[in-house]
């Protein structure tokens, strides 16, 4: 069975730091790639971020670049977010997802209709 369960997240002033984790197990995604995504309280899941199969390729949403960063160890299994200079508006569930269908892709997948697995999600709250 696939796994994907996230870890890190809290409750944090606005301009603090957080760092989510992923970690898989059931299947290795060592040559796929992962993502996070959130979704806030009525709101529609967004992309957050994204990484390709070896950690060479990143993509960030515009409202995150600078401030988040995505890794990831494939030798754990797992992959991390970065979150500085959090903001009120950063608050949401925040989802580790992972595909299987593009074995190293050349290029990033920002789509969540492209994703197979997904975590339960972890809560980042940011209060001003």
């Amino acid at each position: 069975q696939v796994q994907l369960v996230e870890s890190g997240g809290g409750l944090v002033q606005a301009g603090g730091s957080l760092r989510l984790s992923c970690a898989a197990s059931g299947r290795a995604f060592t040559n796929y790639a992962m993502a996070w995504f959130r979704q806030a309280p009525g709101k529609a899941r967004e992309f957050v971020a994204t990484i390709n199969w070896s950690g060479v390729k990143t993509s960030y949403a515009e409202s995150v670049k600078g401030r988040f960063t995505i890794s990831r160890d494939n030798g754990k299994n797992t992959v991390y977010l970065q979150m500085n200079s959090l903001k009120p508006e950063d608050t949401a569930g925040y989802y580790c997802a992972g595909e299987t269908k593009c074995y190293h892709c050349d290029y990033l997948l920002k789509s969540q209709y492209e994703y197979d697995y997904w975590g339960q999600g972890t809560q980042v709250t940011v209060s001003s």
